[in-house]
């Protein structure tokens, strides 16, 4: 069995009358990947601020490869690599001697640590602006050599909380191989994210949080099967002929739905030649017909609702401040 290198077990902490985190229990294995989810103030970066020894929990226990965080913060520090929201970078000096100047930091010595910014700077596809002052950088290339930076130390456990906000497509898809590399290398990586391709992408183990406590948790597709089986839409664009259609199909289909173009039902077998019956019986002609497995995103929706983004308490940043 894997050594469990993130145990978590009731773990607490309030601001006020709020509680941010509210009995959350987790572990993470070496060599795993577990996604942490949820919508905003549901108690993520709290969870991630007690694991990395910027916040004390009220109560209960986190150890991080074998260190209480509470106790032994030094030790719990010098075992993790931490990506945040925010790049920590010094901008009036170059990529590459941000990642020697980490390096140094982090005890290397000259040459091991130039010899490490020249790897990571291949590694992350930045060599036309390493030798660029950072404040001239992109967001997604700060992103980019911020992720750097974290690696710049093999550390048994990796924390990256939202770490390709801002990337492209083509340089998300870059972190997510170095993450796997890790993953397959016996790093035990912890991940919040808001997409959920990414943790659909790269989890084994997925926790769902809101409010502060643990919704559900499972692989992505245990949690895709709470959802029941397979999904057919049919996309009409035509107000009137989607209208007609729905009426027609939702005399035979229990539980259709309807979002913007698009009348969604469970399928089963027979279903797809059922409904493109129906559709020609009617003289409807849809635009598209497809059967398709439950999304993550809806699983994430059907178990913590919509949230209004106006009106949430966003814990998680009133504690990034505290």
């Amino acid at each position: 069995m894997s050594q469990q290198l993130i145990q978590v077990s009731d773990l607490r902490r309030s601001f006020g009358a709020t509680a941010a985190v509210d009995g959350v229990s987790f572990e993470v294995a070496a060599g795993e990947v577990v996604g942490l989810l949820g919508p905003n103030g549901a108690g993520k970066t709290t969870t991630i601020h007690c694991l990395t020894t910027l916040l004390k929990p009220d109560s209960g226990t986190a150890r991080v490869a074998g260190f209480d965080v509470v106790t032994q913060g030094g030790e719990v520090r010098r075992s993790i690599a931490v990506t945040g929201q925010f790049a920590a970078l010094d901008e009036l000096l170059t990529g590459r001697e941000n990642l020697v100047l980490f390096g140094r930091l982090l005890g290397l010595g000259r040459q091991p640590a130039s010899a490490r910014a020249d790897e990571l700077i291949d590694r992350f596809d930045l060599g036309e602006v390493a030798g660029k002052a950072v404040r001239t950088y992109s967001g997604g290339l700060r992103r980019r050599l911020d992720l750097a930076a974290s690696l710049v130390v093999d550390r048994p456990v990796l924390i990256l909380d939202e770490p390709t906000t801002g990337l492209d497509p083509r340089s998300r898809r870059a972190l997510w191989e170095v993450v796997r590399e890790l993953r397959d290398g016996g790093t035990a990586v912890l991940l919040t994210t808001q997409y959920l391709e990414e943790a659909d992408q790269l989890a084994g183990r997925v926790l769902l949080i809101d409010h502060g406590r643990v919704a559900a948790e499972g692989t992505p597709d245990e949690l895709k099967r709470q959802l029941g089986g397979a999904v057919c839409e049919v996309r009409i664009e035509d107000p009137r002929a989607r209208a007609v259609a729905a009426e027609q199909l939702g005399a035979v289909f229990e539980g259709l739905t309807e979002d913007e173009d698009v009348l969604r039902l469970a399928a089963g077998s027979g279903t797809l030649t059922e409904v493109v019956r129906r559709l020609e019986s009617a003289g409807v002609e849809a635009d598209d017909v497809t059967v398709r497995r439950p999304t993550l995103d809806e699983v994430f929706l059907s178990l913590t609702g919509s949230v209004d983004a106006e009106k949430a308490v966003d814990v998680d940043a009133a504690g990034a401040d505290r």
